[in-house]
């Protein structure tokens, strides 16, 4: 069996522009929301989001995001955000992991595998706006190919010479784990020898915020108080908020790499995935589609439950959500669940949508090299009793054995990945 392993990583979050200073964010308990700044948002019920903190980027070294770091500012009219930020975490990945195709069966054997939800949300919206107010005449040609989602792919290929699989998941919140978990299957069945795969977000724009708010999925009470927003498994949440970027991973074959003698951060090794068949966009009450992905990616990693002690999971700050997320945890894990570690990285990122489950794996990766385990912040007074450490406030120092990543989005659609130290 080809084994799976994981030689880069790249990100941009509402945490910082990079990993490096996204993660010493995230682990410091900082929160990146605020009030937004994109749009005049006065009059909308949610007013605030997790932006991806804007500056001088790599020439100030502040952890802000300078787009012209990534692409010319004339090739940036014509992509929309969401791509501009897979670009950019894309190619942090590649760099780190130090591959690039040096001839011919190289970029045959490399593919890109690019998650999302929503795609180019922002640039439609603009782009229906110009067309009502002064005609089909003024819509841009690089319109359609700025905002498709498979472009995000699309341009990261071109960028980088990868000709092999070239994929583009759209399973709501469960977008960027179906490309990572999609892309190692590439590998596994020997389509592919390195796969750059993640998810891209930017959907903080008038009808994104618009629409959440109709659906009552965002959080309102805390307008006034943004940092507090997000609280998973609090008793006072009242919704999600919204976030953007992205967050890539280097996937290679294990002999590939080894042969070039990089970094390995860990190994894929699990892979599950299930459907609720439930309702639109409430998740199963019994959590049992959760509960199914769950079982199937540890059966996939061919490990025992026990050496699975730290969960990163969806927990999205909903009423309903991430207690039914928690139960089947406990259910998977029955006896063992008294020894997990679980959090919540989106009370500090908001929920990036479609590129949640990608930053949510870089995260995951992280703790598992760093040994340690990022807070769920604002837990003040959970909204359940558990046997399972629900890591409130603080980050916290542990031995990583194996990590769970899981995601769920509308539709009811599952997916769950776990990394592991990689053995030879």
């Amino acid at each position: 069996m080809r084994r799976v392993v994981i030689t880069g990583l790249g990100a941009v979050t509402p945490l910082g522009g990079d990993l490096k200073s996204s993660w010493k964010n995230l682990i410091s308990g900082k929160s990146g929301a605020s009030s937004i700044t994109k749009f005049d948002a006065t009059d909308y019920p949610c007013t605030i989001a997790c932006e991806v903190p804007l500056g001088e980027g790599l020439s100030a070294n502040d952890g802000s995001f300078n787009a012209s770091d990534w692409i010319s500012p004339k090739d940036q009219k014509k992509i929309d955000t969401f791509i501009l930020f897979g670009i950019a975490a894309a190619e942090m990945a590649l760099k780190d992991s130090g591959w690039s195709p040096q001839n011919d069966e190289d970029s045959y054997r490399s593919g890109v595998g690019v998650g999302s939800g929503i795609g180019g949300l922002a640039s439609i919206e603009k782009t229906a706006l110009l067309l009502n107010e002064k005609g089909p005449r003024r819509v841009s040609p690089f319109f359609i190919p700025g905002a498709l989602i498979n472009l995000a792919a699309g341009q990261i290929s071109i960028k980088n010479n990868l000709k092999g699989p070239n994929l583009a998941a759209v399973t709501a919140c469960a977008s960027g784990s179906h490309s990572i978990g999609e892309g190692a299957q590439m590998i596994k069945n020997n389509k592919a020898d390195v796969m750059l795969v993640g998810g891209a977000e930017a959907a903080i724009c008038p009808i994104g915020m618009a629409g959440f708010s109709a659906s009552r999925a965002l959080s309102t009470n805390f307008n006034n108080n943004p940092e507090k927003a997000s609280r998973p498994y609090d008793r006072d949440r009242d919704g999600f908020v919204m976030g953007e970027g992205a967050g890539f991973l280097v996937l290679e074959e294990m002999e590939h790499a080894l042969s070039r003698n990089v970094k390995i951060y860990g190994e894929l090794k699990g892979y599950g995935v299930s459907g609720d068949a439930f309702h639109i966009t409430s998740p199963s009450e019994d959590g049992d589609g959760a509960y199914r992905s769950i079982l199937m990616a540890i059966e996939d990693a061919g490990i025992n439950k026990e050496e699975i002690n730290y969960v990163n999971a969806h927990g999205t700050s909903t009423p309903l959500g991430d207690e039914i997320e928690l139960r089947a945890v406990e259910r998977a894990f029955g006896g063992f669940a008294e020894n997990l570690s679980m959090s919540s990285t989106k009370s500090s990122t908001g929920h990036l949508l479609g590129a949640a489950g990608a930053i949510e794996a870089v995260f995951s990766v992280m703790a598992l090299n760093e040994n340690i385990i990022p807070p769920t912040i604002n837990l003040d007074n959970p909204s359940v009793e558990t046997k399972i450490d629900l890591v409130p406030h603080k980050a916290k120092e542990k031995e990583i054995k194996s990590v769970l990543s899981n995601s769920f989005g509308f539709g009811g659609t599952n997916a769950s990945l776990i990394f592991s130290h990689h053995y030879n």
